[in-house]
């Protein structure tokens, strides 16, 4: 068995969970059976709708805190109906707006908020009680309750002392008492003081041998937990980021990514690491070499694949351009906005779409909005772009950090030229400047206004000198290497 470990995921989830099922979907291919465990407690939404939603498959799927009862992972199907049965015999008043309906009960002063899966649907995933005006519990659902939290007000708060996770038959399978921050889990035959503690009891019963393979992609608050208790298994550590910082690092010290610290230091008792790309793989050895005396084994596995190279069936539209991501501050999508506007000076047919959600949404609208640009740059929201690419001329990206880029591989597998900053690691990997599209030369010196200007030179470069067939043949050419045959067998070297 393949175990994989990393913390949370979400609706916009990062790199590392698409990564994560990208390799589902390598590992069923080759025969391996792997589980993908998540160690983050998730109570804004069932966690069974976001690892469905990217591609993992129930079974595939371990989640820390109902690995400890009978309960398995499953999307909500306890509805209205089901509620209204467990509900006390006195009158009560029902109604609904959206996704959420009230409960009041006559004669009472306690009353139920429900916050229903969808807006047109009748399956509940929680329900908050309030009583006297005090949150006193929460009900969180799958096809049963699986977990509750209790609540008393404290300095004028509510404060969650205790959550009760439940079996299948409404037993109490374990307890986790909240004193001020401070977690004690209560089982009936033991106590852990704290979730490292926790972690380690899970990662011990799952009875690891030497046929075992663990995988761990973010090791924060797990990984030594995970490492006291593999026993004769094989661990890995999957690098997804730059694991250096280059500003703090001279030839007599390296200040290793905090990230990747702790896992770097146990290095002696890790069996491999994996990175995404030649270019670090080789960084990794020769700095291991140098500052900690040791050459780790390091395979260099793409953390994606193409099932196919994807061409467009009526052409690509015309001056087009498109961009994907979170809509996170450190993938300065206004920077693109900004290159694109001003671009368009010269080039007035340009067209860019964007796609992704995040955090960043309505400082972009109102960035577009401040340029008059709503009839030619489009926030797309998010989507599944595999039919998506292969209709652009241009995949623009404007990341200072990119470790591998599943969206730039995904863009050159629709043949796009790609346009980026050279900086480590992905965006060397999947551009040939000047071949299909252009790497920006990039220092610590450069001010934003400069990376917007050199961002608009290329925008104008490509649209009105460059060939743009043969950039598009050569990102295909450059594609092959990632066909998913290939990169499985790189994975059934690794884990047999």
């Amino acid at each position: 068995m393949v175990y994989n470990f990393n913390l949370g995921i979400g609706w916009a989830s990062s790199g590392v969970e698409y990564a994560q099922s990208y390799r589902a979907v390598m590992l069923r291919n080759i025969g391996a059976d792997a589980k993908f465990i998540f160690t983050d407690m998730i109570t804004s939404e069932n966690i069974e709708h976001f690892t469905e939603n990217i591609g993992f498959l129930d079974s595939e799927i371990i989640w820390l805190y109902t690995f400890f009862t009978d309960y398995k992972i499953a999307p909500v199907s306890y509805t209205l109906e089901d509620l209204k049965k467990t509900l006390p015999s006195v009158q009560y008043s029902y109604s609904r707006k959206g996704k959420i309906g009230k409960l009041f009960f006559r004669n009472s002063n306690v009353y139920y908020t429900i916050y229903f899966v969808k807006e047109q649907s009748d399956l509940v995933h929680r329900v908050e009680i309030v009583s006297n005006g005090c949150l006193i519990r929460k009900d969180y659902f799958t096809y049963g309750r699986i977990f509750s939290e209790y609540y008393a007000p404290l300095d004028k708060k509510a404060h969650m002392y205790l959550r009760r996770f439940f079996n299948e038959n409404g037993s109490v399978a374990y307890e986790e008492i909240n004193d001020d921050g401070k977690v004690l889990y209560r089982f009936p035959d033991k106590i852990f003081c704290a979730k490292e503690e926790l972690v380690g009891y899970m990662v011990s019963q799952l009875r690891l041998t030497k046929d075992d393979v663990v995988l761990i992609d973010r090791t924060t608050g797990v990984g030594q937990a995970i490492l006291e208790n593999a026993g004769e298994a094989r661990v890995g550590i999957v690098v997804h980021a730059d694991h250096f910082s280059e500003n703090n690092t001279n030839r007599d010290y390296i200040l290793w990514n905090n990230y990747y610290e702790y896992s770097f230091a146990m290095c002696r008792h890790i069996d491999f690491y994996i990175t995404s790309t030649d270019e670090q793989s080789q960084l990794m050895r020769e700095q291991f070499r140098k500052y900690q005396g040791v050459t780790p084994t390091i395979y260099t596995i793409p953390v994606g694949s193409l099932d196919e190279l994807k061409y467009p069936a009526a052409g690509r539209v015309p001056y087009s351009i498109m961009t994907a991501s979170r809509l996170a501050v450190e993938k300065h999508i206004d920077w693109i906005i900004e290159a694109v506007v001003k671009a368009r000076e010269t080039v007035p047919q340009l067209t860019l779409d964007i796609y992704g959600k995040g955090g960043e949404e309505e400082k972009l609208l109102e960035l577009i909005k401040k340029h008059g640009a709503e009839a030619y740059i489009v926030l797309k929201g998010q989507q599944n772009l595999k039919e998506v690419y292969q209709n652009y001329e241009l995949y623009l990206s404007a990341s200072t950090s990119e470790g591998f880029g599943l969206t730039l591989m995904e863009a050159v597998g629709g043949g796009l030229p790609i346009i980026g900053f050279d900086v480590r690691y992905g965006n060397p990997t999947f551009i040939d400047d000047g071949e299909n599209g252009y790497l920006i030369p990039m220092d610590a010196r450069m001010t934003q206004k400069q990376k917007i200007e050199a961002l608009t030179d290329r925008l104008i470069r490509l649209f009105t000198e460059a060939d743009l067939e043969s950039f598009h043949a050569r990102s295909y050419e450059k594609a092959r290497k990632y066909l998913t045959k290939e990169v499985e067998q790189r994975w059934k070297k690794l884990v047999g």
